[in-house]
């Protein structure tokens, strides 16, 4: 393939994985099968210019024309850390190397002429969040990475340590018209894997995105019958779920190719470039509601050079949460039972979890994962030299390998270390009430994480969602579901499963945890910081709850103002509410958001977390960095619930 070639070689990428002093980890896709030259400098010297080894490269076909690329890149000698390194990449194609600034210029800063990134002696600054809707009407958080990093300009004492993004990453579930268009489009110019799929109208992959029901309509590609109602409404009912949201699952991704090109779509502008968003064939109303999204659709792809420009600069780290798989993913034992014997929609879950594994798992600094990628590599190489279409009993046999699998949590070994947290797949279940909702975690996953973070001063643990939370709201889910109804209310918190809870709050009280424990948290669309105290302790350890989301996603704003009231009425410190909820053995101080009403302490915003931690692990300061402009700082509290 040459550079006149109808696609660009990069697709996109690359996205900054990880980066320690003997390695980093870049993450690309291509359409063509392509060998690079690395050059890593710092202001004076040349570290490494060379080009790559063959076991430093891992590239999956994913289409015939689209291939997944891992770049694990080894020193040859230690680079420095706390200092600003230039990194670049090149192919060489027409008899010439074409470097970062050809191919992909907008992921240089002005006046630069590629990526930079700064490897750091310990863990100074954190910006984190969750939930990156690209329909949602709100700016995107990423677009304040990249300025911030322009603000940092080359000083590297304050530059982000890294970027932690705790859930949903993408929306597989709730995708818009005009997104699944262009997803549709992409697929074709790529020429993505088939696949063949059982127990639905549709018979395979293409068949779904020829169908005339593709769009808003894929309640009707469901087989109607008794056996499975209760499938057909949970995946693609857009039910009304009363108080906290609307979900929408009329165009819920099916296919693996379809969850793949909505990764390359949201982490890259190239994409775009292939597709247009021209109307589709749909009836009036709907036609209508096109309309209205491509608005949103449109303002989120202007902005996605920056974004990709953030992810190239700063390591980032993920964890999957329901909405990167499906809505309320593993709730109950009785939506486990319901999803996973249908072969429909254990095939919908297994190839988000499949995506998942290639865009954002492989990436991660543990290589836990790495088991999987001979699996993976053996069916899409094996697709790639047949019919382009997977094989039906190798995909199966992979997702019965990924619905099982037990190593999506992940340590990093830095200072302090960070813990993150898988709290979708290792569920407490309830045999005798099965459409409870399980616990986040079961007893042996909690013992693991305990072994995990024993006899550490400090810690940064990542729980997707908080394991202090927003009282009020955490009782309306339990109202729900003590009716039946825990999937209107995404009843999904730490405290709606008593043994779960109390393990996870037992943790705190053991006399080898950490001393300076921060919790960082997303997925309820505001975000918030609390203080956290053993009550009646001569010695407790200082927590820290911190959430931040979303980056691309709010909370309806008026009812955020009268649940944050409501809150601090019914929970006052002298309230007797207290006393029933599982926490009242914790002092809980929420910090105050600078800017907001008297005792607000919720702050509903798209953007990013900003923590910057002493050398002790504690925090220094907790601010929550609007998408926009602007900021607030969480300030110490003084009153207690």
């Amino acid at each position: 393939m040459t550079l006149n070639s109808d696609l660009p070689r990069v697709l996109a990428g690359p996205l900054l994985r990880h980066a320690q002093s003997d390695r980093l980890r870049l993450w690309l896709v291509t359409t063509c099968p392509t060998n690079w030259r690395i050059r890593v400098r710092s202001e004076n010297s040349t570290l490494l210019d060379r080009d790559l080894k063959s076991q430093e490269q891992t590239e999956l076909p994913i289409g015939k024309q689209a291939f997944v690329q891992l770049l694990e890149i080894q020193a040859d000698s230690a680079w420095p850390e706390d200092t600003l390194l230039h990194y670049d990449l090149a192919f060489q194609a027409d008899e010439q190397w074409h470097w970062i600034a050809d191919w992909a210029p907008h992921l240089c800063h002005q006046g630069q002429t590629s990526p930079h990134l700064v490897i750091q002696s310990r863990v100074r600054r954190i910006l984190h969040g969750s939930c990156r809707k690209p329909h949602h009407p709100s700016e995107d958080g990423l677009l304040r990475v990249d300025a911030e990093l322009i603000n940092n300009g080359i000083e590297t004492e304050s530059r982000p340590t890294f970027l932690m993004m705790s859930g949903d990453q993408v929306y597989v579930d709730d995708v818009s018209g005009p997104m699944l268009h262009a997803i549709h489009q992409l697929d074709a110019r790529l020429g993505l894997f088939d696949e063949v799929i059982d127990g639905a109208v549709v018979d395979s992959g293409q068949a779904l995105m020829q169908h005339e029901h593709t769009y808003y309509r894929r309640t009707q590609l469901l087989p109607r019958s008794r056996y499975n109602a209760t499938l057909i409404e949970r995946f693609f009912g857009g039910a009304r779920k009363p108080i906290f949201t609307t979900a929408n699952a009329e165009n819920h991704l099916v296919s693996f190719s379809e969850v793949l090109c909505m990764y390359l779509l949201v982490w890259s502008p190239v994409p775009w470039t292939l597709v247009n968003l021209d109307e589709p064939s749909l009836p009036a109303n709907l036609l209508k509601r096109y309309r209205r999204e491509v608005e949103h659709v449109n303002g989120f792809v202007a902005g996605l050079p920056r974004a990709a420009r953030a992810l190239c600069h700063v390591p980032c780290y993920m964890i999957f949460d329901d909405h990167d798989i499906t809505d309320d993913w593993n709730l109950s034992q009785a939506w486990e039972k319901t999803a996973y014997e249908h072969p429909f929609s254990r095939r919908i879950v297994g190839n988000a979890l499949f995506a998942y594994v290639l865009c954002q798992a492989w990436g991660n600094g543990s290589n836990q994962v790495d088991e999987l990628i001979p699996d993976c590599q053996q069916l899409l190489s094996e697709t790639a030299n047949d019919r382009y279409c997977l094989n039906a009993e190798g995909q199966d046999a992979l997702i019965e390998k990924l619905l099982d699998f037990r190593g999506w949590q992940y340590t990093l070994d830095t200072s302090p270390a960070i813990v993150v947290l898988d709290t979708r797949t290792h569920r407490w279940r309830r045999p005798a009430k099965p459409s409870r909702p399980s616990g986040l975690m079961d007893w042996e996953a909690l013992s693991d994480f305990q072994q995990q973070i024993l006899d550490r001063s400090a810690v940064v643990v990542v729980s997707p969602a908080p394991v202090f939370g927003v009282k009020l709201i955490e009782i309306v889910q339990r109202i729900f579901t003590f009716f039946g109804k825990p999937l209107l209310v995404d009843a999904e918190n730490w405290m709606a499963h008593h043994e779960a809870a109390t393990v996870m709050l037992s943790i705190f009280r053991h006399r080898r945890t950490p001393q300076n424990f921060v919790l960082l948290s997303g997925d309820v669309h505001y975000s918030f910081a609390y203080d956290v105290q053993l009550r009646y302790e001569t010695e407790s350890p200082a927590i820290w709850q911190i959430t931040s989301s979303g980056i691309k996603n709010e909370f309806p704003a008026a009812l955020i103002e009268w649940l944050d009231r409501l809150n601090r009425w019914l929970f006052a410190p002298w309230s007797p509410l207290n006393l029933l909820t599982q926490r009242r053995s914790f002092h809980i101080i929420p910090r105050l958001p600078v800017g907001r009403s008297a005792g607000e302490r919720l702050w509903n915003h798209s953007g990013i977390g900003d923590i910057r931690l002493s050398d002790d692990g504690r925090p220094a300061h907790i601010r929550q960095l609007n998408a926009n402009t602007g900021e607030t700082e969480f300030e110490e509290g003084r009153r207690r619930e």
